[in-house]
């Protein structure tokens, strides 16, 4: 059984900075796109980035372009949210889903629990 598991929110101020990862266990990233959701309290979720197989495209969400990164390291198995100047709508959970092909789409077959991400001061 394949477990995708997100580490690395927390609370942050307004301009700080976080890097969320994704690892999966059990089971493997490669030859998989890998996509970052989030939803806030009483919002429908959104897609936050996406990172194609072997890492060479990537999407973002229009509000994130700029100061999010996704990252892929293949060797460790792991996805990265690189997150700067975090504002306080960027506060919700933070899901990662692995993706059924190797380029992005919007299918997947794998999600994580979520990790809570916190902008206030």
């Amino acid at each position: 059984q394949v477990q995708l598991v997100e580490s690395g929110g927390g609370l942050v101020q307004p301009g700080g900075s976080l890097r969320l990862s994704c690892a999966a266990s059990g089971g493997t990233f490669v030859g998989s796109a890998v996509d970052w959701f989030r939803q806030a309290p009483g919002k429908e979720r959104e897609i936050v980035a996406g990172i194609s197989w072997p890492g060479s495209s990537t999407r973002y969400t229009e509000s994130v372009k700029g100061r999010f990164t996704i990252s892929r390291d293949n060797a460790r198995n792991t996805i990265y949210l690189q997150m700067n100047s975090l504002k306080p709508e960027d506060t919700a959970v933070y899901y990662c889903a692995r993706g059924t092909s190797h380029y992005i789409s919007n299918n997947y077959d794998y999600w994580g629990q979520g990790t809570q991400v916190t902008v206030s001061s």
